[in-house]
């Protein structure tokens, strides 16, 4: 963790003190808090420089898959707790995103099924994938952690700890730039779900955005949003940690 903290440095404003921030700075302070992002992280350093072993990539792959479908979990415990339906009528895409869905004649299979796809084209499969046989204790940890938080946390709380999707897309534009190249030996269209992702991630950061600046407007509030969006990003770092330790840095 020494090696993420040192990577953050805080901006100051010129009239710090008690009173609230305006929207503008409390964005900008949001949008710093990605110098922790685990895009810095070793782990995800070496998977999108072409270093990563095959069984690197694979139990990367399989390990996340644990947080893949935690998501919409997440996501309907901010339903639950949301007494606004404008609110609950955009929120509700991000579960039919993951889980699919079939309204209207339009068909989707979602982004679990994506990820599931990307699993067959690394050379699991499916059955070793969903049966959790190779999520280690530290990944189930912290991200059944984070589902916790989502059910019992204020909701706007739990909106604003998924800001990290302001910086997931260029983790994914990092990904399909690199995979490809480096790792000829993965089905090309294994990775549809980071394509995906780039426009679903864009969209969603809008509507989390929106509700925590509204939200979130003395000081305290202000604040108390930073350390949740850390909490977060500790969450994501937490993961590549748990991985690292199980498969391995190449350097």
């Amino acid at each position: 963790m020494t090696m993420r903290a040192d990577m953050i440095q805080v901006t100051r404003h010129p009239s710090e003190g008690g009173s609230a921030w305006s929207r503008e700075y409390f964005e900008l302070k949001l949008r710093e808090s990605g110098r922790s992002y685990h895009i810095h992280h070793p782990f995800n350093i070496m998977l999108n420089s072409g270093r990563a072993t095959p069984e690197q990539v694979r139990g990367w792959v399989a390990n996340r898959y644990y947080y893949q479908i935690a998501i919409p979990i997440k996501d309907a415990a901010v339903l639950s707790n949301c007494p606004d339906p404008e609110v609950r009528r955009g929120w509700v895409q991000r579960i039919l995103d993951h889980d699919g869905f079939e309204l209207g004649g339009v068909k989707d299979a979602g982004g679990i099924e994506a990820w599931l796809r990307l699993a067959q084209a690394v050379g699991l499969t499916r059955e070793e994938v969903q049966d959790l046989r190779h999520v280690t204790p530290a990944v189930r940890f912290a991200v059944d952690a984070y589902v916790n938080f989502a059910r019992r946390a204020p909701w706007q709380e739990a909106v604003c700890s998924s800001l990290t999707e302001l910086f997931a897309p260029e983790i994914h534009k990092q990904r399909l730039a690199t995979w490809p190249e480096h790792y000829t030996w993965i089905e090309a269209e294994g990775l549809s779900y980071f394509r995906n992702r780039i426009s679903q991630a864009r969209r969603d950061v809008e509507q989390g955005l929106e509700i925590t600046l509204s939200h979130f407007t003395t000081r305290a509030l202000q604040e108390r949003a930073l350390e949740v969006l850390q909490f977060k990003l500790d969450i994501l770092w937490a993961l590549n940690d748990a991985m690292a330790l199980k498969y391995g840095v190449t350097n």
